[in-house]
């Protein structure tokens, strides 16, 4: 079976184009993918040969659908190969305190719910100032200025690096592979 499951939670959206990156990128290469927002379905790890989950960090944690559901299957997950993808700004911080927290956020977050993934990657998601709400805009402007990048908030940034995004996705389709066979 080289079925996935790809589940993410999504703030404002950047998570679930990365999501459907993954998906489109490991069907390219003739996988069977399910890409599924946690808190819409329930779906059942043990129907799959791994599983990848991707969510973004807000305020120093994920979003709660994804930790429930991760709650839920962890003892499923660990039979299999699993990934999480942390979709963080920080991993781009001009100082490395900044870099080291993205790294530590997700650790945490595996760690609390005793989920030990196959692979950890962090991801560089976007800065939608133009989607942002007055309070939203001005905090993150703060925190990403103190940081050292974009802080011109009459655009947005996209930082995701597809082609990187895209490499993971085959070597994870390959370690399926090599476990299916």
């Amino acid at each position: 079976m080289n079925r996935i499951l790809v589940l993410y939670g999504t703030g404002e959206g950047q998570t679930q184009k990365i999501a459907n990156t993954i998906g489109d990128a490991m069907r390219a290469n003739g996988l069977d993918v399910d890409v599924i927002q946690a808190g819409h379905m329930d779906p059942d790890p043990d129907q799959y040969a791994g599983v990848i989950v991707a969510a973004s960090v807000h305020a120093g944690g994920y979003q709660k659908p994804v930790g429930e559901w991760l709650r839920a299957h962890v003892d499923q997950l660990g039979r299999m190969p699993t990934a999480f993808v942390s979709v963080c700004l920080s991993i781009l911080s001009k100082n490395e305190a900044g870099r080291q927290e993205a790294v530590a956020i997700p650790q945490r977050f595996v760690d609390g719910i005793q989920w030990h993934p196959t692979v950890v990657k962090i991801v560089a998601g976007a800065l939608l100032y133009t989607q942002y709400n007055f309070v939203t805009r001005w905090i993150m402007k703060r925190i990403v200025a103190s940081a050292g990048g974009d802080t011109d908030t009459s655009r947005d940034y996209e930082y995701t690096d597809w082609d990187d995004l895209k490499a993971f996705a085959g070597e994870f389709g390959r370690r399926i592979r090599a476990t299916a066979a």
